[in-house]
């Protein structure tokens, strides 16, 4: 399996609104048209409300890669750019899980 988190940074209020609608945008395609994703959660942080926090995980590199190549997921990377401070990624290596089928 393949994983990686992701913690945005949005620029003020009226980003975090853009950006989660954006995201609302996007979420039923990936449910809907990517079997290879298992798990795509988008989380808010409690007490920081410019922040939103992603964890992914793929079957593997390739259904990441079939992920990133998709109509959906390419135009929230190219609009996510408005709405953000900054963003943090990290590539994680599942070492052991409960509820996910390794």
């Amino acid at each position: 399996m393949f994983g990686l988190a992701v913690r945005f940074t949005l620029k003020d209020e009226d980003s975090a609104s853009g950006f989660d609608a954006l995201v609302g945008e996007t979420l039923p395609h990936i449910r809907e048209s990517e079997p290879g994703t298992l798990v795509y959660a988008v989380h808010q942080v409690e007490g920081k409300p410019l922040e939103r926090y992603f964890y992914e995980l793929y079957r593997d590199r390739a259904a990441f890669d079939a992920h990133e190549e998709q109509p959906h997921v390419k135009r929230f990377l190219e609009a996510r750019g408005a709405f953000l401070d900054s963003v943090e990624v990290d590539f994680l290596s599942l070492q052991g899980a409960k509820g996910v089928a390794g």
